[in-house]
């Protein structure tokens, strides 16, 4: 199963966090760029001291315990979400909460 799934994430070409059990620490913002018999190649990024470097790192399939990827971010704060000039009228988000300074 997990496998297919590592499998279907490297067609797939989106990033991901990979959990190493053996290593106890996570890759995060990685690729999956092969998958070859049950090595599986990572490439990431990592910074430290204002240096980017990259890795490519090949680990065992077993080694694997986890695997996450982020669907979606929003900001946080008072942001107003951007819309579309195109978007209909009636899938606009409206402001549910009214300025009363407004008046």
């Amino acid at each position: 199963m997990l496998h297919r799934k590592i499998y279907q994430l490297c067609c797939d070409g989106r990033e991901v966090c990979v959990f190493l059990r053996d290593q106890q620490r996570w890759i995060e913002r990685a690729r999956i760029i092969d998958i070859e018999g049950d090595l599986v190649t990572l490439r990431y990024e990592t910074e430290e001291d204002d240096e980017i470097s990259s890795w490519e790192e090949m680990v065992r399939l077993e080694s694997i315990g986890a695997v996450s990827q982020k669907l979606a971010s929003v900001p946080r704060g008072n942001v107003e979400p951007l819309v579309s000039d195109d978007c209909p009228e009636a899938e606009q988000i409206r402001n549910h909460y009214p300025d009363s300074n407004l008046d």
